[in-house]
């Protein structure tokens, strides 16, 4: 794999998060050591350690924080995707090599805030497919040759990521799987393709709809038929597709398939699926069997948000992620598949970590999270060795006998051997200390000194010391020569600005001492303006940049409505997380008494908690007979439903159920003590299948809704989204696409909180 170097011209770096610098150190040379640390929402704060050449600005990462890593072309290179960007390393040890094209701390990108744009790379690493952005929803998918940088343009409206991305690679990375319009198309990388996606059509669903099996067939679930689909026989199929099915029918499932909530698992030897219904209970089907009498299942916990499912030759360990008691703990479940018919899911004592992964052979799994790494044998169910006692991030299987691990120290290749566990560095993940080596050999006159310089780059963690060239992999050594820190050579001096307002904290400043200028080393798009340099740095005048006024971010509300129905609370809780914002719940009475775990998990996460009512009823029609005691008697009843659950009290902000409301009923409220919050923006997820077509419109897309949302709102705007199912039924639910609509917030540099943050505001 060749090494690349890009030119530094914009950072990107995802969320509402602020960036700073430090460690400035710069050698005789002009070569520049840095420190980034992002402070990130959720749990995620990184370091990353550069160096720059300062004549031109080349820019080179030497650490690489293991936030998410995957392993490519047979085990023998790992990829990992954080704060900075999406990068390569050897397993055998090697310096972050940017995957060429992908937006990162060192592209030529523009800047951006929210996250970093998944993509989906092939399993031989030749191959990235990525979503382009044209829209807040949606964007043109496009296949990226990694080695030339090359794209081909695949599809248009393609919606963004949410939960998952919209494609499947296949085994043999000759094929992929994509999503586009509710319907499920094909694309192989190589040889002649017609362009006419008709043609390329497999028929009707989601990514979930679909799964590869580890033969290279894919099995595709259309209604409640479960197909099987020969690699081979994909092209011929979908040309003859209107009177041929695009695959043998394998089995009739008990209820139709619902690509919006469901999921499904291939078993190893693609002899039996694994049916993840509504996020709620698990089914184990065989597939090709007449007739089953009846199918092991698993009812999970009702505060689960993520599960991940182990599957073994002979057995299926399910670990549930669940929230309880405001902490994030997990519970492990356990099926013979040999015996299915006759057995159950039983759960079993696993160690307690939020992350597992199973060794391709099925014989050991990796447990990891904030306590460490622990390895588990899966045939005898014990611990067989502890990894390390590091909180770790990140680990994934090379091989049966061979895995690597993340923490926020170092990335290791560990090999499970006779006499223990044998461990080699992969890369450093962050520098607790990092300084030149004391010698260095001039450079010619004239000539640019190499980015891998003569001077030795040092860095210390865990009381060890490292070194590396620039060029080559870290390795350990005993007795460093360290250079004194300093920030002068004889071109240029060096030191940190403040900065007044934006995502930066400050920026490292070049003053260049062989002629006249000062400019940043990192040009900063700021948003509504040009970047921070004036006209006469652009051009080496004698300009200095100035501080800017500090900037105020524009702020809007979400809020989610909780009639009867808990559908969709777990993943959006999990997006409030993740991207570090809090948010308004308006309870119905009805939602607290059917979910009373689920108004725990939300008042628990911290999330502000208001109130619908103590009943689903239209409060605006002339059935009930509404004066100021009705009201407030409801809303009282609300508050002590809310507080027999949580022993705490709702904020005194309410909405009626469906937002009907008059100047009576809102006078009623202000009496009882009340604010009514009222929208500003609508964005019809409320409208059922039914009500629809009795209206007589067409149904807008939940990404369509993000899109719109995007387009009307303004500082201040409350955005409602229902949670829950409609009895009318949606062909998609906005609440699926709210980490979307979170992302394109925060990328408009809109500021997120609660109803009552806007409010003061």
């Amino acid at each position: 794999m060749k090494s690349k170097l890009f030119f530094f011209c914009f950072l990107a770096f995802p969320l509402s998060a602020e960036v700073s610098f430090s460690g400035l150190n710069l050698s005789n040379d002009s070569r520049l050591l840095f420190q980034a640390q992002y402070s990130g929402v959720g749990n995620s704060n990184q370091d990353a350690l550069f160096l720059s050449r300062l004549t031109d600005l080349v820019l080179r990462q030497l650490t690489m924080f293991p936030e998410e890593m995957v392993s490519l072309e047979n085990g023998s290179v790992i990829q990992i995707q954080n704060a900075f960007g999406c990068a390569r390393i050897p397993v055998r040890g090697g310096l972050p090599t940017l995957v060429n094209g992908f937006e990162s701390f060192v592209e030529n990108v523009s800047a951006s805030k929210g996250r970093i744009e998944p993509v989906a790379a092939s399993k031989d690493g030749k191959w990235i497919i990525r979503i382009e952005p044209v829209s807040a929803a949606y964007g043109n998918l496009t296949l990226m040759n990694v080695d030339s940088g090359k794209q081909t343009f695949i599809s248009d409206h393609v919606e963004r990521p949410d939960r998952r991305f919209p494609a499947l690679w296949s085994p043999d990375s000759q094929v992929f799987i994509y999503e586009r319009g509710g319907n499920l198309y094909y694309y192989p990388v190589g040889g002649t393709i017609s362009q006419d996606e008709r043609y390329r059509l497999i028929g009707e669903g989601g990514v979930a709809s679909a799964a590869w099996g580890e033969s290279g067939d894919f099995f595709y679930i259309k209604g409640s038929t479960v197909y099987r689909v020969r690699g081979s026989e994909v092209f011929f199929r979908s040309i003859y597709r209107d009177f041929l099915e695009i695959g043998v029918p394998m089995g009739i499932l008990p209820f139709p398939f619902d690509k919006n909530f469901d999921e499904f698992y291939v078993s190893p030897d693609s002899n039996m699926l694994l049916l993840f219904k509504g996020g709620k209970n698990l089914f184990l089907y065989p597939l090709g069997a007449n007739d089953v009498d009846s199918l092991p299942f698993l009812r999970l916990p009702e505060s689960c948000f993520k599960i991940t499912t182990l599957w073994a030759p002979d057995s299926i360990t399910v670990v549930a992620n669940i929230r309880k008691q405001g902490e994030k703990v997990s519970a492990a479940f356990r099926l013979n598949t040999a015996a299915y018919i006759y057995d159950a899911f039983t759960p079993v004592t696993l160690p307690a970590f939020l992350n597992a992964a199973l060794s391709p052979d099925g014989k050991r799994i990796l447990f990891w999270g904030e306590k460490g790494v622990v390895l588990f044998d899966n045939i005898n169910m014990q611990v067989l060795q502890e990894v390390s006692e590091n909180q770790t991030y990140s680990c994934v299987w090379l091989g049966n006998e061979e895995f690597v691990v993340g923490d926020a120290k170092k990335i290791e290749r560990v090999s499970v051997g006779k006499d223990g566990l044998e461990r080699g560095l992969v890369c450093l993940a962050s520098a607790d200390v990092f300084a030149f080596g004391s010698q260095t050999t001039p450079t010619a006159d004239g000539k640019e000194p190499p980015l891998d310089g003569s001077a030795m780059i040092l860095a210390k963690n865990e009381e060890k010391w490292f070194v590396t060239d620039g060029r080559d992999a870290w390795n350990e050594i005993d007795a460093p020569s360290i250079r004194e820190v300093s920030v002068v050579s004889g071109r240029y001096r060096v030191y940190l600005e403040k900065q007044n307002g934006g995502d930066f904290e400050n920026l490292p400043m070049i003053r260049n001492t062989a002629t006249v200028g000062t400019l940043p080393l990192l040009r900063v798009n700021r948003v509504g303006g040009e970047p921070r340099r004036t006209e006469n740095q652009k051009t080496g005048g004698n300009g200095r940049a100035t501080s800017p006024a500090p900037l105020s971010k524009p702020s809007v509300a979400i809020c989610f409505d909780l009639y009867d129905d808990n559908t969709g609370l777990n993943d959006t809780l999990a997006a409030l997380d993740a991207f570090g914002v809090k948010a308004t719940f308006f309870l119905n009475g009805e939602f607290m008494r059917r979910h009373p775990q689920a108004v725990h998990d939300i008042a628990d996460a911290g999330h502000e908690t208001a109130s619908m009512f103590f009943a689903v009823i239209n409060l605006s029609t002339s059935r009930y007979q509404i004066d100021a005691d009705f009201i407030s008697r409801g809303l009282a009843r609300n508050e002590d439903e809310f507080f027999q659950i949580t022993g705490k009290e709702l904020q005194l902000l309410w909405h009626p159920p469906f937002y009907a409301t008059s100047s009576d009923i809102e006078a009623a409220a202000s009496k009882a003590g009340y604010l009514s919050i009222s929208r500003d923006i609508d964005p019809m997820d409320s409208f059922s299948n039914d009500d629809i077509a009795r209206m007589g419109v067409l149904q807008t897309p939940a990404s369509g809704m993000v899109d719109r949302i995007m387009e009307t709102k303004r500082a201040g705007s409350i955005i409602p989204i229902r949670l829950g199912l409609l009895s009318g039924g949606r062909n998609d639910y906005l609440f699926n696409r709210v980490n979307v609509l979170l992302d394109a917030l925060i990328k408009e540099d809109y500021s997120i909180g609660t109803v009552s943050d806007v409010i003061k505001q």
